[in-house]
């Protein structure tokens, strides 16, 4: 059975792992534990026979106007069972607040974010591909705890 939760506390990296596929330089779990704990809202699936995360949505927010969807993520063997659908749907009640959530996508999923209410529209990013595998927030050392 899936569950979902709106909190990381219990989570440690070996629950996290299979995601990122495809990205030639992907976080390690350790890495993504740290991108959870410092997003602003998390959803989270978990098989709850197992404790593994299986799909994931994180958002930035400044709490007023606006928020950024970064990520959103289910295991190859998940998906297509609705997770994801639950997991945006689950976030955007949480974010229903903030006048603009927005997210970016590639063009073989916007058919995906277009059937729950998201709309194209134009824009541009930067990419710094040799940081893919993220950074660690200042202080913390590989494994998440305080360095020093």
């Amino acid at each position: 059975m899936i569950i979902y939760r709106e909190s990381p506390a219990g989570i440690e990296p070996r629950h996290l792992a299979g995601f990122f596929v495809g990205w030639p330089n992907p976080p390690q779990p350790d890495t993504h534990l740290q991108v959870l704990l410092h997003s602003d809202a998390i959803v989270l699936a978990v098989d709850d026979a197992t404790g593994q995360v299986v799909g994931y949505i994180t958002a930035i927010t400044d709490h007023v106007l606006a928020a950024y969807i970064p990520h959103l993520e289910v295991l190859p063997n998940y998906q297509g069972t609705g997770i994801g659908r639950a997991l945006v749907e689950r976030m955007l009640d949480k974010l229903r607040d903030i006048y603009m959530i927005d997210l970016v996508c590639d063009p073989d999923v916007e058919s995906f974010y277009e059937k729950i209410g998201f709309r194209k529209v134009g824009g541009m990013c930067v990419r710094n591909y040799d940081r893919q595998a993220g950074t660690l927030p200042p202080g913390l050392s590989g494994n998440g705890h305080q360095a020093g």
